[in-house]
């Protein structure tokens, strides 16, 4: 429609050509966006907030290995300590899956599993010493009363704490009391040492652990916030996409009744004036293609008619004239 004096199928071709350079690089920036939204949403699904709950999976399953631990070394039962394996060897796992999902955590996830495996020598050694010997029954009991009396204390000024206080108040007596376990279950200097050095172990695997599951956590909401951005990057270009287009289409209205549909109406006037025997009608079409070429092919019929018409106006004239003569 802009190339005047174009034919047709050329300006169709034109037309064809600018509608695909306007689609193109649309349906292009769409495919762009769905596949950035679909890895971002991907990686948030399968990656970071999968790494979040195996990390506090495994605080869980640590804590459980302490559990069994302070069982097995106030009540030397092999079913502690047994209960004290498979949570090491659930916790490897976890870790383990950490590791393949978040190669970026490897410096991590190293340490957690050499921490594991420290405190599982730690465990063997404890349980070889603790089969050489019972743990004192009377130190225990002392452990376990202790314990009881500085609870009951704690629990009748309770109403002057707040809540906060109050449980870290509980906190530390309850850790009072696993050293005072640890502390009777030995027999020796070396198995008191063993019991703090299992303490120190899984208290720096805790921490391993607490520290991927809040940088996990961080990368989801680092993600979230990359896709809503990614969201409201392709609203505004959907939209000024939509509004050239809407601009252009209302441009388009005004321009074709002028450069395609008014020649051709143009022409049929001339059609119809011809074909009611006005044959004085004059019309002129500048340029080329099939438009000009009807339009000229039109022009000389009527040219064609409007000489046969003198012609046979001409003939039947000079009968009448030649009639008046006889």
């Amino acid at each position: 429609m802009l190339t005047r004096g174009t034919s047709l199928r050329r300006r169709v071709a034109y037309s064809l050509a600018i509608v695909r350079l306007v689609l193109v690089p649309v349906i292009l920036l769409a495919i762009y966006y769905l596949f950035a939204m679909g890895v971002i949403v991907d990686r948030i699904v399968r990656v970071d907030a999968s790494v979040a709950m195996q990390a506090e999976r495994a605080s869980i399953q640590m804590l459980d290995a302490r559990r069994a631990e302070r069982n097995y070394l106030l009540l030397q039962d092999p079913a502690a300590l047994e209960e004290n394996r498979q949570a090491l060897n659930r916790l490897e796992k976890t870790v383990e899956a950490c590791q393949r999902l978040e190669p970026r955590e490897a410096t991590t996830t190293s340490n957690m599993l050499a921490g594991i495996h420290f405190y599982r020598e730690g465990m063997d050694q404890v349980a070889t010493r603790m089969k050489e010997g019972g743990a004192p029954v009377e130190r225990v009991r002392q452990a376990v009363e202790a314990y009881e009396k500085n609870l009951n204390k704690l629990l009748r000024g309770a109403r002057r704490m707040t809540r906060a206080e109050l449980v870290r108040r509980l906190h530390e007596q309850t850790n009072i009391f696993d050293a005072g376990v640890s502390a009777a279950g030995a027999r020796d200097p070396v198995l008191e040492s063993l019991a703090k050095q299992l303490e120190s172990t899984s208290d720096s695997v805790l921490s391993l652990s607490a520290g991927l599951e809040e940088r996990s956590w961080q990368r989801v909401e680092n993600d979230h916030r990359r896709a809503r951005d990614l969201f409201r990057r392709t609203e505004w270009v959907v939209g000024i996409v939509s509004a050239l287009t809407l601009l252009i289409s209302i441009w388009i209205s005004f321009v074709l009744p002028r450069e395609v549909v008014r020649p051709l109406l143009d022409l049929k006037t001339a059609v119809d004036h011809a074909a009611a025997g006005n044959y004085e009608i004059e019309f002129d079409l500048q340029g080329k293609g099939e438009v000009v070429d009807l339009a000229k092919s039109v022009r000389a019929l009527i040219a064609h008619w409007r000489e046969k018409k003198q012609e046979t106006d001409a003939a039947e004239a000079g009968h009448e004239i030649g009639d008046d003569k006889g």
